[in-house]
């Protein structure tokens, strides 16, 4: 599938989200700032995300357990999420300036006034939270737009991610994307589990990603070996900036750093194809083995393995012929420890 200028897939290169998500806190110049950090780090793409505190939470709703300690915990849920909307008389602008830097621009809706909002502005796929693999209907909604979506799975059983697949696949739209994440900012890499990723492939079908909320590289790493195609990683300009992600978020040092081992990592998976590169071809000659003359070998004897023993270089006759030659009678007189040649034998 495609996503912007990117084609997703297993022999394609990873596609790279810096989720900028609120870390914006509502500024849009500080919002156009996470742009271009991303585009200068190698990510892909960079996303946000599109809502109105009073669609999200009801008046009384508790902040989660991570957000009582990244915030001020007298203030309510509701409250911190007003602080963090984007106005939306600001996303033309901002796409407009993803478009400027060459940075493909997603946002993660959470209702379906979101999901017709983005769909207007033409986005090219929908990013959804770990939230919606438990909410097949809202899925199913999203599905119907058309368009690729990246759906996080945190939280959820393989059966609610088989239910919601299923509520995805049944409109005919077949371009979806299951992350394996961890709901909790940050997560522990004793809770990463990444090979429910491979369970999802192997057992749905699925095309594979990861969203992380570690705070190093290994896991992200981890996952590209096993076969994702999309890593998320939380993006900040600075993590001493208020509002609930910031300290769990990558800084633009952190994050390009990442970028690079997971390119790096890449380029070491290679092809599926196991044959020797250039280099190991040359080195081979002086690396390998051929068979030699253990002992003086006379003429017009017959060749036993006590005669033979292995030795460098490689450029006479392969240990693996072996058998070729026992049994074989000398045609010359054969000098210990040079190669045995097919010239020497009858």
């Amino acid at each position: 599938m495609k996503i912007g200028k990117n084609i997703i897939g297993l022999d394609q290169p990873v596609f790279i989200i810096a989720e900028a998500g609120v870390n914006h806190n509502g500024n849009i110049e500080l919002a156009k700032k996470l742009v271009e950090e991303a585009k200068k780090c190698g990510a892909d793409c960079v996303k946000f995300q599109t809502f109105k505190s009073e669609r999200v939470v009801i008046q009384d709703a508790p902040k989660a357990s991570y957000q009582l300690k990244t915030t001020d915990p007298n203030e309510s849920q509701i409250e911190m999420l007003k602080k963090l909307e984007l106005p939306i008389d600001s996303y033309k602008s901002l796409i407009q300036h993803s478009n400027n830097n060459d940075i493909t621009f997603l946002s993660t809706p959470y209702n379906e006034e979101d999901v017709d909002f983005l769909d207007e502005l033409g986005v090219p796929a929908f990013k959804l939270a770990s939230i919606c693999a438990a909410e097949p209907q809202f899925v199913n909604y999203v599905a119907k737009k058309g368009k690729p979506v990246i759906l996080s799975t945190g939280m959820a059983t393989l059966e609610e991610v088989r239910e919601v697949v299923s509520a995805f696949t049944e409109t005919g739209n077949k371009d979806l994307i299951l992350l394996q994440c961890t709901t909790n900012y940050p997560s522990r890499i004793e809770d990463t589990n990444l090979r429910a990723m491979v369970t999802m492939r192997e057992t749905l079908g699925a095309v594979i990603g990861y969203s992380d909320h570690t705070q190093d590289d290994t896991a992200c790493i981890a996952s590209v070996a096993l076969g994702a195609t999309v890593i998320e990683k939380h993006f900040t300009l600075d993590k001493n900036l208020s509002g609930p992600d910031q300290s769990s978020s990558y800084d633009p040092i952190e994050f390009k750093r990442l970028v690079g081992y997971i390119r790096k990592a890449e380029i070491a998976l290679g092809s599926t194809s196991k044959e020797p590169c250039e280099i190991e071809k040359k080195n081979a000659i002086g690396m390998r083995r051929s068979l030699v003359a253990k002992v003086d070998i006379e003429q017009n004897t017959v060749i036993t393995t006590d005669m033979v023993t292995l030795k460098r270089p490689a450029t006479g006759i392969r240990p693996s012929e072996m058998d070729k030659i026992i049994g074989k009678k000398t045609k010359h007189f054969i000098v210990r420890d040079s190669l045995i040649k097919y010239d020497n034998l009858k």
